[in-house]
Formats: structure tokens, C-alpha cells, sequence
């Protein structure tokens, strides 16, 4: 991977030394019990849009954590948030940059479009700061591994975005299938939807038009080709098109896909084989990601893996299919098969999974004790290279071998191109 533009280095280095890691302490309680000031994380929100505003406002409500700074790259959604923290307009940053130097940031929270999450969460790392980041953690299989790598050896908290790992429903439907109430696993069925949801009213067909006030374009395009301005390519609808994400590949395939890793044990690992089928694509306009498709994955051990698009909304979710029953999570939902399944208690000596009850409290947790998080670097770089590799084997329209251990396609090197992405001018440091 490259590193970041020149002048950005030598801003990372500067910044650097300027933010060294500030690790809190165990908490120190103040009067009536609340945490004292001098004893909150200091947190910065980076993209305060849609899931940005959401994430930033599950931390106001934890009273361990002050939220004292925002960036946003679109003035009215920086303003709104800066109004909902009740910060000043010297709170509010349009670069992350300038965010990342400031001392009093101990952790961000990072909700931009997916094609910079990995270059903001490597700064971050760089900066001392621990981050909760939205899934997927990269946008590419070797922008994951690189930022995977960084966040262990700086020994920085991360927790992803991919919230059902708090979710006591995909606990138990996992906890069941590793201890065996299945019998032996032999396919994973995760289902997504099938038709891209636009928001907004765009056809994908609009014109180039001009940038409106307050919306810094080129920024927010960062890291991707240079493109003419039109609001169908931007916010929450740059996933559909194909330069930015893959669509639902890698928008609901990240959460899918990171529950069936769990419940197969594979967390720290990869598909031995990939292959698509199935593969459409709108055939005008900007919106070009795979809109329906069906991704067949082979895992070591046996386990085969399908993605699919559908419309059936019942459909959307994880399911475990193995010699004795079946188990379907999503959320709320747990559907069994025998149906008494469900009401399955684990015995004393039952493998137990990480527990947690709540996504971003369990992230401050993990921050102040320096424990782990629901969903670590590691873990979450899996589930997003998983759909990565997806998205390459729909591109190329063949069957691909994957070596997981070298993270690269075995003996095709067209495929191993796609593992990369160029960033544009930006780098990874």
C-alpha cells in the first residue's frame, strides 16, 4: 500500500507528535456517582450524516464520553451536529486532518462514505486516537489487511460498526451452532436485498450540475476517480455506484457475513473459493454495482457459504443449516428448525461467545479498560474482505481459488489487481 501524499505525511508527523495517545484511566466517579470530567473520552464524530448522527447520538447518551469536536465535509449536516452537542462553530472541522491533531480527542467515531473509512482510521491510529468505524472497514482487501495490521501493532482500541455482534439473538444462534445443536454445520445462507433503495428521487441518469454552497465535492470524492458533480452520486447513494462500493455486496453483506463468520468459527479467516452467478447491472446511468447476484463461497472444512439478492424481505439474514437443524438470525428475528431449538439453554462447559449488550457503550468500555470490543479490527476486516472477494468474482464473471492465509488468488493475477484500489492522490501511512 502506498502511503498518504507528501504534505500529508509530513502533517501526520507533526500531528503526531502534537497528539500523543492518551489512554484513560479507570473511571474516576464524581459526585453522585457520574463520571468526573477530567475522566470522560474525549470523542470526535467524523460524518454526521444519516448513520453518523445515529452513532453520534448512542454516545451522547453515555455519560462516560464527551463529544467535543465534528467534521464534516457538508456545512449543514457539521452545523446540525455541532447545535446537538452544543459546541461552537470552532468545534466543527471540514479536513479530519486538522480534527486529528487536536490533544483533547482520545477516540472518533467515523461514519463517512466507505471509500475513506480506511485512510481516516489509519490517520487515526497514527494520531493515538481509538476508533469506532462504520462497516465496512475498508474498501478494498488490501486497504483491510494494511489497517488490520496498523491498529494491532499500535495497540489502538477499534470497534466496528457491524452491531449484531451485540445483539443476544445472533450470540445465541451462534453460541448454538458452534457448541452443536445443529449437528455439523454445512451451509450458510444470507440473504440481502435485491433492488437498490434510492433515496432522494434519482434515476442514476441526471446530469452533471453544479456544486451546491457548502458541500466540499472534491473532498468528499477523496479518494475515488474524479467524476463531474450530480447529488444522485452522493451521500447515502454513492453505494450503487460501482466505484465507490459494490451495493449491497458490502452494505448489508458486511453485517451478514461477519454473524456467519462467527457462528463458523471463522473470524480469523477467508473463503478458500469464490464464484458469482446471477450478476445484473442497470445498463445506463452512474448507478452500476451488482443489483442482484448470487455469491457462492467454499470455506476449509466443508462449509459452503451463498449470498444472494432477494426481495423477500424474510429472507434478509444469516442462516445455519447443519445435519440435525437449521437456525435463522436478523435482529430480532430467531427462527429454528425443529422449532424446539429455540428454547435451547447451553450446558455448563458450552463454549460461550463474547457478550455484549450494547455496541457503543461496549466500545467505551474497551477504550477505558483497554479490553476488547464486540467487533475488532481483525474480525471485521474478515467479514468486508469477504464480500470484497464477492464483488471481484461478480466483476471478472469466473470462479476464483483464495489463498486466506496470503490474502491473495491463487494463480491469477488479474483477480490480485482487484485486491487493491488506487486512492487517488491519498495514501496509506
Amino acid at each position: 500500500m502506498e502511503p498518504h501524499r507528501r504534505s500529508r505525511r509530513q502533517f501526520l508527523q507533526t500531528g503526531a507528535a502534537l497528539a500523543a495517545p492518551l489512554i484513560v484511566a479507570p473511571r474516576v466517579l464524581g459526585a453522585g456517582g457520574a463520571t468526573a470530567p477530567s475522566e470522560r473520552v474525549g470523542l470526535a464524530c467524523i460524518g454526521v450524516g444519516g448513520q453518523g448522527s445515529g452513532n453520534m447520538n448512542a454516545f451522547l447518551q453515555d455519560e462516560r464520553v464527551e463529544v467535543r469536536a465534528i467534521c464534516d465535509v457538508e456545512q449543514a449536516h457539521r452545523e446540525r451536529a455541532l447545535a446537538a452537542c452544543k459546541l461552537g462553530a470552532d468545534a466543527g472541522y471540514n479536513d479530519f486532518r486538522e480534527l486529528l491533531a487536536r490533544e483533547d480527542i482520545d477516540a472518533v467515531m467515523i461514519a463517512t462514505p466507505d471509500h475513506w473509512h480506511a485512510v481516516i482510521t489509519a490517520a487515526a491510529v497514527r494520531a493515538g486516537k481509538d476508533i469506532y468505524c462504520e462497516k465496512p472497514l475498508a474498501a478494498s482487501v488490501a486497504e483491510g489487511r494494511f489497517v488490520s495490521d496498523l491498529v494491532r501493532d499500535e495497540e489502538r482500541v477499534l470497534q466496528c460498526g457491524t452491531w449484531r455482534r451485540s445483539g443476544v439473538y445472533s450470540r445465541m444462534a451462534c453460541e448454538w451452532v458452534r457448541n452443536g445443536y445443529i449437528g455439523d454445520l454445512k451451509r450458510v445462507e444470507v440473504g440481502v436485498p435485491g433492488k437498490f433503495a434510492v433515496r432522494g428521487g434519482f434515476s442514476g441518469l441526471e446530469e452533471p450540475m453544479p456544486v451546491p454552497a457548502g458541500f466540499d465535492y472534491e473532498m468528499w470524492a477523496g479518494t475515488t476517480p474524479e467524476a463531474p458533480y450530480t447529488a444522485a452520486r452522493c451521500h447515502f447513494n454513492f453505494r450503487w455506484v460501482d466505484a465507490y462500493a459494490p451495493g449491497y455486496i458490502t452494505d448489508w453483506g458486511a453485517h451478514f457475513i461477519d454473524v456467519a463468520h462467527w457462528g463458523m468459527d471463522a473470524d480469523a479467516t477467508g473463503p478458500v473459493e469464490v464464484s458469482a452467478g446471477e450478476v445484473s447491472r442497470r445498463e445506463k446511468g452512474i448507478y452500476d454495482a451488482p443489483e442482484s447476484f448470487k455469491l457462492r463461497y467454499a470455506y476449509a472444512g466443508g462449509v459452503e457459504l451463498e449470498m444472494f439478492s432477494t426481495t423477500d424481505a424474510a429472507a434478509y439474514g444469516t442462516k445455519f443449516i447443519g445435519t440435525e437443524g437449521s437456525v435463522f438470525v436478523e435482529n430480532l428475528k430467531l427462527e429454528t428448525d425443529p422449532p424446539g431449538l429455540r428454547q435451547t439453554k447451553l450446558k455448563e462447559g458450552d463454549l460461550r461467545l463474547f457478550e455484549s449488550r450494547h455496541h457503543h457503550r461496549n466500545f467505551i468500555d474497551a477504550v477505558l479498560t483497554r479490553g476488547r470490543t464486540a467487533a475488532p479490527v481483525e474480525v471485521a476486516h474478515r467479514a468486508a474482505s469477504a464480500c470484497q472477494l464477492g464483488a471481484i468474482a461478480a466483476k471478472l464473471g469466473r470462479a476464483l481459488k483464495f489463498d486466506p492465509e496470503a490474502e491473495t488468488f491463487v494463480g491469477d493475477a488479474e483477480a490480485d489487481a482487484l485486491l487493491h484500489r488506487d486512492l487517488h492522490g491519498w495514501e496509506l501511512v
